[in-house]
């Protein structure tokens, strides 16, 4: 038979609570940990992704920069620009031929009265107006007046400034008032 004697001094107190809860806390600190570790490489391998991004645009926009320089370069060229000067130049030549002349006569044939004649014209296009300046000869003050008052009623002409007017004598034409005009002509 076995007898069990206790000889400490206090009582023998079981542990086995603190263990436990030991266990436990340690258990989610390494859950924690893990969870955190995991967050943290997810973080970096972004990071080193975005940077290897970034490497590449900052080596993209230095290519394209050198590129932009080589193409400044080029277009500086006294060469390039005689070039491009010529190619404005030719340009209003070809929008000049597409200036509606043959719709601008018709217009005002509508509106001239007798006695009076356009002796010159002006176009300068701007989008869907034109800016005409012309010179007008009338043989008397009374057809000057009926032009200017049909040019203001027709919806094709807008903006209408007189610039000068002169009296003239007997000129090669025989027109004794000269109207100098603005006005925009709507293309459209």
């Amino acid at each position: 038979m076995k007898v069990r004697l206790n000889l400490a001094t206090s009582p023998l107190e079981s542990n086995r609570r603190f263990a436990v809860g030991a266990t436990l806390f340690g258990a989610v600190g390494i859950l924690g940990l893990l969870l955190l570790s995991a967050n943290a490489f997810s973080v970096w391998r972004a990071d080193r992704v975005s940077r290897s991004r970034e490497a590449a645009l900052q080596s993209q926009i230095a290519a394209l920069q050198q590129q932009r320089q080589s193409l400044a370069a080029f277009f500086d060229q006294p060469e390039t620009v005689k070039r491009r000067q010529r190619a404005a130049y030719l340009n209003a030549l070809i929008q000049q031929r597409a200036f509606p002349w043959i719709k601008i006569f018709m217009d005002l044939e509508k509106i001239l009265p007798e006695g009076v004649r356009v002796v010159s014209i002006e176009p300068k296009l701007s989008g869907d107006t034109v800016q005409l300046r012309f010179t007008v000869g009338a043989l008397s003050d009374e057809g000057k007046l009926k032009f200017l008052k049909t040019l203001e009623t027709s919806p094709e002409f807008s903006q209408i400034q007189l610039l000068s007017e002169s009296s003239a004598g007997r000129g090669d034409q025989g027109d004794r008032v000269v109207l100098q005009l603005q006005a925009q002509y709507s293309v459209i």
